[in-house]
């Protein structure tokens, strides 16, 4: 895992090393065991490594094909390299080093941007083509790990993060006005918009090429999609079962490579649970890792928050190494600073308690499994589905949902809150952002369980996609590795058939939960029923205990609808409600105080406007005020490579 960054001058103008330098130290946490810049004209690479795999310094980048034709700069892991290497060399490639990284640099060497479709795993990358001058971006099928952009015409620069971007002078860091709407409406991005003006995330599943020559575009092209559908198989229940816990064993078997040791988050839910019970049967002495909340002075639904007891019992019966952070308030003011600096775009929930579980895990270790994913391929919030069932066409569907997903603003509040913003930056339509997600997925509409697939296939292209951003940028701001499991090319290929009656449960009631509220365990009679992952729960119950395969879907998240009214009332006060708030350049202040106060006085629960609120106000801070730190002093140059040198 590592961090990689660079710029093409499509002008002609010679690539800086001491400029790639910086490139590659503003986001040195991604890789602090090497270095590495490679410079080839106008075009330059620099690499950052956090070594996993062949820990030699043959695995050291940007990496040369064998014959010199392709330059590489690669962040991730090829879970099937070994089987794609044994082909490879059937073919007559030769190989120096046992690393991923030289696998992905001579199957693109054979097989051009194919070769992507083969990949099985997580990644980002750049490759020069040294003989055609030609500049290609690739991100993996589901976006685990993230690639940026900023196309500035006579330019291209691009890295792992923002960040890499912000160091380079040619880039000046300006907010997105039509991204702030897009944010706060839905408390991510649907479209591959940041907050940052012209900078773009590559979406998932696509590569980008670009060459050498003024007034030369970027081609953008999607090599894969999901496609969620009811197979016309005729497979019973129980060989579903039984495919989904072969090819979940697989998964976690293959992420489970390494040179370096593998531990587990282990919360107290199915997914994780499942991880590390499969992973610990292959490792002695597995470590675990599990954040709880104090819950003092938590009241209601917020008592049920804490899940260190259901972990505790896991890593009883699991035999793991089992480590705890108990989280209290005030912890979300002591990190968000450093939060806001390594997230960089806001995107979805309060993620200050990935931050500190990250924190945790990196102190035993390079890298750690998870369970994101298992929700979304496999329907984990039949709540939010069954707000589409009874729709009797994609608009009503469209309609329905957008009011759904409108997590931060609806679009009266937006107008009061944002109206001077809308105005000097031109209104968005934040229903045509949501409409436009599935101009890939217009599938016939016919039958209830068609609509549950439409609501699969977006929280995928969308809330998936939010929570992977969350954890990549997360864990790699403490030198950590995060591998997930769920998001296995084999097995999500089998989750995208699965019927949806295998799925959820069918029920033609529909109740809205309020996303405010994180647990949902007490709101719902459809979570009481379990009514979601029905296929998991059967696939896993060969694993897990019984109480561990019934419970019913909690959340992460800390009771911060308490503490924003109680022990953090002055920090939200003292930050929100002052006239010098940074904020206020672009929101309307009266409007937006009076959601505030809604919340302190307890007359409606907006926990997640609030939390949006504060990052937005030290994102400010950090990326509008203070871009300095951004741009460092030119560190002094170090080794570079040159083309032909």
């Amino acid at each position: 895992m590592c961090g990689i960054a660079g710029v093409l001058h499509r002008d002609g103008r010679p690539a800086s090393p001491v400029l790639l330098n910086k490139m590659a130290d503003a986001i040195a946490h991604r890789g602090p065991d090497d270095y590495g810049v490679y410079v080839d004209g106008s075009l330059g690479l620099s690499h950052r490594r956090l070594s996993i795999i062949d820990l030699s310094s043959a695995g050291a980048q940007p990496m040369l094909s064998a014959d010199g034709r392709f330059v590489l700069s690669y962040n991730g892991e090829l879970y099937n390299f070994q089987e794609l290497r044994r082909e490879l060399e059937a073919k007559g490639r030769r190989f120096r080093s046992h690393s991923d990284t030289e696998v992905v640099l001579e199957a693109f060497a054979e097989w051009g941007t194919t070769a992507i479709e083969r990949f099985n795993g997580m990644f980002a990358f750049a490759v020069w083509d040294r003989e055609e001058q030609r500049l290609t971006l690739a991100r993996d099928r589901f976006g685990v790990k993230p690639l940026y952009y900023a196309d500035l015409g006579h330019s291209i620069l691009f890295g792992s993060e923002v960040k890499a971007i912000l160091a380079h002078p040619d880039y000046r860091a300006e907010i997105d006005i039509e991204g702030l709407q897009e944010y706060f409406a839905f408390q991510n991005f649907f479209t591959d918009r940041t907050l940052f003006t012209n900078v773009r995330l590559l979406p998932a599943g696509s590569w980008l090429q670009t060459t050498l020559g003024a007034g030369q575009d970027a081609r953008l092209a999607q090599y894969w999609d999901f496609n969620f559908h009811d197979s016309d198989e005729a497979t019973s229940e129980e060989n579903y079962v039984e495919q989904l816990r072969h090819l979940f064993e697989q998964a976690v078997t293959r992420q489970l490579v390494s040179d370096v040791p593998v531990s587990s988050y282990l919360s107290g839910g199915i997914d994780s649970g499942s991880i590390a019970c499969i992973a610990a049967q292959q490792l002695p002495y597995m470590r675990s890792f599990t954040v709880g909340f104090d819950l003092h002075s938590a009241s209601g639904l917020e008592l049920a928050f804490d899940e260190r007891e259901s972990a505790e019992y896991m890593s009883y019966i699991f035999k793991t190494e089992h480590y705890e952070m108990v989280l209290k308030a005030g912890d979300m003011e002591r990190c968000l600073s450093d939060l806001v600096w390594h997230l960089e775009e806001p995107r979805v929930g309060q993620s200050y308690p990935n931050f500190y579980a990250a924190k945790l895990a990196s102190r035993f270790g390079k890298v750690v499994l998870a369970g994101t994913g298992g929700d979304e391929i496999l329907g984990g919030y039949p709540w939010r589905y069954y707000r589409g069932t009874d729709q009797q066409s994609f608009e009503t569907f469209l309609d329905g949902y957008h009011a759904y997903w409108q997590r931060l603003l609806s679009d009266a509040e937006a107008s009061r809150v944002l109206g001077s913003t809308q105005q000097q930056g031109g209104r968005v339509s934040t229903r045509e952002i949501m409409g436009s997600v599935f101009q890939h997925h217009m599938s016939a509409l016919r039958r209830p369980e068609d609509f549950i697939n439409h609501s699969l296939y977006l929280e995928s292209r969308t809330f998936l996609q939010g929570l992977l951003v969350v954890e990549d940028k997360l864990s790699m701001a403490h030198g950590l590795e995060t591998r997930v499991p769920f998001l296995d090319n084999d097995l999500v290929d089998l989750a995208m058939r699965i019927p949806v009656r295998f799925k959820v449960k069918s029920v033609s009631e529909e109740e809205r939960i309020d996303e405010n509220l994180p647990s949902k365990r007490l709101q719902s009679r459809f979570l009481r029923t379990k009514a979601g992952k029905l296929i998991m729960r059967k696939a896993m119950s060969a694993f897990l205990p019984e109480e561990i395969v019934d419970r019913t879907k909690q959340g992460f998240s800390a009771p911060d609808a308490s503490w924003f009214r109680g022990e953090s009332l002055d920090y939200v006060r003292d930050t929100l409600i002052n006239k010098s708030s940074p904020i206020y350049d672009y929101l309307d202040r009266t409007a937006t105080i009076g959601l505030i106060e809604e919340h302190l006085e307890g007359r409606q629960n907006r926990r997640l406007l609030i939390w949006s609120l504060l990052y937005f106000s030290e994102w400010c801070n950090r990326f509008l005020k203070d871009t300095g730190a951004a741009v460092a002093e030119a560190p002094a140059l170090r080794d570079v490579r040159h083309a032909g040198a």
